[in-house]
């Protein structure tokens, strides 16, 4: 025990006094009788209490702890310190009769011996407990983990039954995959994301039938999923994203009414290595337990009930019902549908948030509330537009499919945005209802449309430069104002010089013509054209009055009628290189076309048939004799998806009765081969031909095509490869022999963009004639029927 005589000296003010030191040495010296436990307390205490006083300001710890410090001192201490101290060490003697062997030895050792201070000295035993300590020199200790909770090879551990703890107020309780000691868990295991994540449900089916849709939607969300097999920082990547994943299937299990729903996670491995090292994680595991699925309480609709008698039919809509599963998708399916009806049946304003959910967790169900406000029903009244002059609003209600006074549908009005917009005259399109009379007594209101647009460029200057091997060389050039005439009223102005065909000529048309998607033509163009089959000067007007079908709205019945005149000098061809007279033709036509089309896709149809049928009847002036005769040709295509196939049939047939064919002008009489037709013979060069070899032509046609469409992996599922097999041919009679079969076959490419295929065949004749050569190239845009 120090000697607090002298502390009560250091805490006066001035320097350290002479006599506290003193005194401090007299306490050492008393120690030395005192066990060395007791010495070394002492001595720490005194040292501490020195050091302390020495660095505090002095006068602070005198107003401090004068009067304090001296009630503490007995007056026994006063008097004799070394006495006092070693009475003390006495009394503590007394109390403890017997100390461990340690404690003894460490008393009897000399003061001089501080080896039991050494921190890296052995250390005594300790009962109980029994594991090794770590080896000097050794970094770390390998703790071998027993073998029933070391990972199994195939990722499967052994589980003990363990119970879910319910929440509070809940009653039921479940066993989270019980099973015997010793036994291994029958689990369903599914593994995803090349490994790195598996998902192991319990072993009855019926714990959740969603299990498929849920891994599908967790294989697309997973964070693991991203997470390649090499990656350096392994590790931490599988311990970050796998606390994500387990984050995502938590919220993925609400989204399937599984509001009990427990994941656990936890790492996949360490698996020992091929040098006996263990290896680092390779994945995580997520135990799934689903729990029970919850059921839908109360439904409520908000305002929906100021429907009136639309009410039962807008209920209907929602499908949703108390009892059915707690299912989110099902539920924002049903309310957009609910809100696709309510602008169906005439309601611009309604509004149908998304649906609130309360869930009970006592009674494992959840009410949906949907807040309806439909906002009352109206009928269309007049059609304002923002640019007149570009688009008038009497011709934007010749394109509407609806009249003023019919009831509101929101189908008819994004109908109209569309059309609009397919006019290619503006760039941007809004239509806003607004009202101009409120409902009342019962009865709908009126809103008015505002069609708000923006300019589009409506000039448009265009050139190509292409090559054919039945057509040669050629370079054209367009120039175009499509609203020259409003309202879309176009005028085109085009070129073409080519080593075998040079033209020009003038287009006008006016869109949207008496009707919605009908069109008015007017053509009037001079052309020279030379080909192997025939050669002609022509000048001729033609005008057609059509229903269109396009890649926006494709029909599924199209038809037009219309007139051409032409005045034509025309020969057949001179492969034999010996040039005959040419013949004036003065022709004129009534062409009428009808067609029907069921496929899914304009220029790529996967499925359905199209079929047509062309009837021009025509009259000639030709060789000073006038005669009348009719075209008439049928064609008809089938498409057919098996699985990664679209198989794909064409059948084509003419005929061309009424006169000898000797007084129809060549560039009118049938002929097969090319691209469209027969792939790998040359372009017109399959038909009948004159004595010196010639290309003639002839009055009857047939023609017969399948190909199939098979889809690759390449470029990302856009490239298709085609084997196709042609077959058809032309003869002089009006009723086909079906005596002149061509052949021919290749293999074609698809390359399939947003606007449809690049078309690239490579055909070859499998009968070829004297003069057609052995391989055909054919490129253009669309499949080939």
């Amino acid at each position: 025990m120090p000697n607090l005589r002298a502390l009560d000296c250091a805490m006066r003010p001035g320097a350290m006094q002479a006599s506290s030191l003193s005194a401090i040495r007299r306490i050492y010296g008393a120690a030395a009788t005192a066990s060395k436990a007791e010495w070394l307390n002492g001595a720490a205490l005194a040292l501490a209490l020195t050091g302390a006083l020495a660095g505090a300001p002095l006068a602070a710890q005198q107003r401090q702890t004068d009067d304090d410090l001296r009630a503490l001192i007995p007056d026994s201490a006063l008097g004799d310190p070394e006495g006092w101290a070693k009475t003390q060490a006495a009394k503590k003697q007394a109390v403890k009769p017997a100390a461990s062997a340690a404690r003894a030895a460490s008393a009897a050792a000399p003061l001089g011996d501080l080896s039991v201070l050494i921190p890296d000295s052995p250390m005594d035993e300790i009962a109980g407990l029994d594991l090794p300590w770590p080896e000097p020199g050794k970094e770390e200790a390998t703790i071998p983990i027993p073998p029933a909770l070391a990972a199994q090879e195939d990722g499967e551990m052994l589980a003990a039954a363990m119970e879910r703890v319910p929440p509070p107020g809940a009653t039921r309780t479940a066993a989270r995959n019980p099973v015997a000691e010793g036994t291994k868990t029958q689990e369903r295991e599914t593994i995803m994301a090349s490994g790195r994540a598996r998902l192991v449900w319990p072993a009855d089916p019926a714990a959740m039938p969603e299990r498929e849709a849920f891994e599908r939607r967790f294989r697309d969300l997973s964070a693991l999923q991203g997470l390649g097999p090499h990656d350096a920082d392994a590790l931490a990547q599988l311990v970050v994203r796998g606390s994500s994943d387990r984050k995502l299937l938590e919220k993925l299990f609400k989204v399937y009414g599984y509001y009990d729903g427990e994941v656990t996670q936890s790492l996949i491995g360490p698996e020992p290595g091929a040098d006996g090292n263990s290896a680092p994680p390779s994945g995580v595991r997520f135990d799934m337990d689903p729990g029970a699925r919850y059921h839908i309480g109360v439904v409520t609709t908000g305002r929906l009930d100021e429907t009136g008698k639309d009410f039962d039919k807008l209920r209907a809509a929602l499908a949703i019902k108390t009892g059915d599963p707690l299912d989110q998708d099902t539920i924002t399916a049903r309310t957009s549908d609910l809100a696709k009806l309510l602008g169906e049946a005439g309601y611009p304003f309604a509004k149908v948030p998304a649906a609130s959910l309360t869930i009970d967790h006592a009674s494992d169900e959840g009410d949906v509330d949907v807040a309806v406000q439909p906002g009352g029903q109206y009928r269309y009244g007049a059609i304002t537009s923002a640019l007149p002059r570009v688009m008038s609003p009497n011709h934007l209600g010749d394109i509407a499919r609806f009249k003023p006074g019919q009831v509101w549908n929101q189908k008819d009005v994004e109908d109209l945005r569309r059309a609009v917009l397919a006019t290619g005259l503006v760039a941007g399109v809004n239509v806003t209802p607004r009202e101009t009379t409120p409902p009342k007594d019962g009865q709908p209101g009126v809103v008015a449309l505002d069609v708000a647009m923006s300019k589009a460029p409506v000039r448009t200057v265009a050139g190509e430069v292409g090559y054919d091997t039945g057509q040669g060389a050629r370079v054209g050039a367009s120039w175009e104002n499509r609203n020259l005439f409003p309202p879309e009223g176009s005028l085109k102005l085009r070129g073409v010089v080519g080593t075998n065909e040079q033209l020009a000529g003038a287009t006008f048309r006016r869109a949207n013509f008496l009707g919605r998607d009908r069109q008015l033509t007017v053509d009037l163009y001079a052309t020279n054209t030379t080909l192997t089959s025939y050669a002609a000067r022509k000048v001729a007007f033609a005008t057609s009055y059509e229903r269109l079908t396009n890649l926006l709205f494709q029909k599924p019945w199209t038809w037009s009628m219309g007139l051409e005149v032409e005045a034509s000098e025309e020969r057949e061809g001179v492969p034999s290189g010996v040039t005959t007279g040419r013949i004036l033709y003065i022709t004129t036509a009534l062409p009428l076309r009808a067609g029907i089309d069921s496929t899914d896709n304009l220029l790529d149809p996967t499925k359905g048939h199209r079929a047509s049928l062309r009837i021009s009847p025509e009259q000639s002036w030709a060789r000073e004799t006038q005669s009348r005769y009719a075209r008439i040709q049928a064609d008809a295509s089938f498409y057919r998806s098996l699985d990664k196939v679209v198989l794909a049939t064409r059948v084509r047939l003419g005929t061309m009765p009424g006169t000898d064919i000797d007084y129809v002008a060549p560039s009118r009489r049938f002929y097969a081969g090319g691209g469209a037709s027969i792939r790998g013979f040359g372009y017109n060069l399959v038909g009948p031909r004159n004595a010196l070899g010639e290309p003639k032509g002839g009055r009857s046609l047939y023609e017969f095509s399948i190909e199939a469409r098979v889809n690759t992996r390449f470029f990302g599922g856009a490239l298709q490869l085609v084997p196709f097999l042609d077959a058809g041919g032309v003869e002089a009679g009006t009723v086909p022999k079906f005596n002149d079969w061509r052949y021919g076959a290749g293999l074609g490419i698809r390359y399939r963009t947003g606007f449809g295929p690049i078309r690239i065949d490579v055909g070859t004749p499998l009968n070829p004639r004297a003069g057609d050569s052995r391989i055909g190239v054919y490129v253009a845009l669309g499949q080939a029927f």
